[in-house]
C-alpha cells in the first residue's frame, strides 16, 4: 500500500523556484540571441534581394562583386547599427536615472539639439560637406551642450528639475536657430533633410573607427554608474547616508550620456525613442536595478534600431525608408501609451 509522504517530507525535496537573478541571467543571454538573429537579419535583407549564396559569399570573400559590394555595405551598417543602438539605449537609461523620470530620453537635455545645430553650421558657414566632416562637429555640439546644461542647471548643486529646464531652454533655441539657418540656406536645406530624419545608410568603416572610441568610454562609463545611481533613486539624504557623492554622479552621468548620444547622433542623425522605449521597457521586467537595466538596454536596443532599419528596407522596396522615421512611427504610439497609463496610475 503506498503511503503519502508528509508535508514537511514533500516541502523540503520539492525543487527550488529559479531566483530572480536566475531568471534576469537568461532573459539576458536570450536576448543577446535575439540580437544576433536581428543583426544576420540586417546583413541578409535589403532594399536589394541577394539569394543566401550571394549573402554567404559576401560575408567570407572578397572578389569585387556587386554582391559582395553589398554585403560588405550592409556589414558596416549592422555595425553602426549596434553600436548606436547601444548607445542611445544605455544614454536613455543614465538620464532617466540621472532625472529621476521614467520618460526621460537623450533630446531632454538638448544633446540632439546641440549635435543638429553643430551640423547646419559646419555645411553653412564652413563648407563641410562629407560625414567624416559631421560626425565631429556634431559630437562637439552636442558636448558643447552638454556642458552648458550642467553648468545652468547648477553644475556643483545641479538637479533633476533644473537639468530639464536648462535642457528645454536650449533645446528650444538652438531648433530655432536651425530652423533659421536652413530656410536662409538652400543649400544646407538639401544637405540637412537628409542627416536630421536619422539613417544608417551613409555608414561607413571610417565611420564606425572615428566614433567606436567614443562609444566604449561612454559604455564603461555608465556601466560604471550603476551601482552611484541606484543610491540616489532613493533619495539624495539616503544617496549620502551611503556613501555616494552625489556632485560627481550627476556629472559623470551627463559626461556619459552625452558622449554616448552624441556620437550616436554624429554618426547617424538624431534618430528619437530608442533611449525612451527600450530602458521603459526593460525596466518593466528587470525592476529598478541599474545593474540589469543597463545591460538589457545595451543589448535590446540595437534589436529595436536594426529591427526597425530592416523593416525600413523592405516597406519601401526598392527604396529605402529611414530608420528614423521607423522609430519615430513605432514610438508615437508607445509613448501616448506610456503617457496615458502613468496618468491613470496618478489618478
Amino acid at each position: 500500500m503506498l503511503v503519502d509522504s508528509p508535508p514537511e517530507l514533500r516541502a523540503e525535496t520539492a525543487p527550488a523556484p529559479p531566483s530572480r537573478r536566475a531568471i534576469r541571467s537568461l532573459g539576458l543571454l536570450l536576448s543577446i540571441v535575439v540580437l544576433a538573429l536581428v543583426a544576420l537579419a540586417s546583413i541578409a535583407i535589403g532594399a536589394k534581394g541577394l539569394s543566401p549564396a550571394q549573402v554567404w559569399h559576401g560575408l567570407f570573400h572578397d572578389s569585387g562583386t556587386y554582391a559582395d559590394v553589398v554585403v560588405g555595405d550592409r556589414i558596416s551598417r549592422t555595425v553602426l547599427g549596434l553600436l548606436a543602438g547601444a548607445a542611445l539605449g544605455l544614454s536613455g537609461a543614465v538620464l532617466q536615472a540621472l532625472t529621476r523620470n521614467p520618460l526621460a530620453d537623450p533630446g531632454l537635455l538638448g544633446i540632439n539639439a546641440g549635435a543638429s545645430a553643430a551640423v547646419v553650421t559646419a555645411i553653412t558657414f564652413f563648407g563641410v560637406t562629407s560625414l567624416s566632416g559631421y560626425v565631429w562637429f556634431a559630437f562637439v555640439g552636442a558636448a558643447g551642450v552638454g556642458a552648458l546644461v550642467w553648468f545652468l542647471g547648477g553644475s556643483r548643486s545641479a538637479t533633476p528639475v533644473r537639468l530639464v529646464l536648462a535642457g528645454t531652454a536650449i533645446s528650444a533655441a538652438l531648433y530655432g536657430y536651425l530652423q533659421a539657418v536652413m530656410i536662409m540656406d538652400n543649400a544646407a536645406l538639401g544637405k540637412m533633410r537628409f542627416w536630421t530624419v536619422g539613417s544608417l545608410a551613409s555608414a561607413t568603416d571610417g565611420t564606425v573607427v572615428q566614433v567606436l572610441p567614443f562609444f566604449a568610454v561612454g559604455t564603461v562609463l555608465a556601466l560604471a554608474l550603476a551601482r552611484p545611481l541606484n543610491a540616489m533613486a532613493m533619495g539624495d539624504d539616503t544617496a549620502r547616508a551611503l556613501g555616494a557623492n552625489l556632485n560627481r554622479t550627476r556629472a559623470l552621468s551627463m559626461v556619459a550620456a552625452t558622449v554616448l548620444c552624441g556620437a550616436a547622433t554624429a554618426a547617424c542623425g538624431p534618430i528619437v525613442f530608442v533611449g525612451l522605449m527600450v530602458p521603459h521597457v526593460v525596466r518593466s521586467f528587470t525592476g529598478p536595478d541599474l545593474r540589469w537595466i543597463l545591460p538589457y538596454a545595451t543589448v535590446l536596443s540595437p534589436v529595436l534600431l536594426l529591427g526597425a532599419d530592416v523593416v525600413g528596407r523592405i516597406v519601401a522596396r526598392p527604396a529605402e525608408l529611414q530608420v528614423g522615421i521607423v522609430t519615430a512611427v513605432l514610438g508615437g504610439p508607445v509613448f501616448i501609451f506610456l503617457v496615458r497609463r502613468r496618468r491613470t496610475a496618478q489618478l
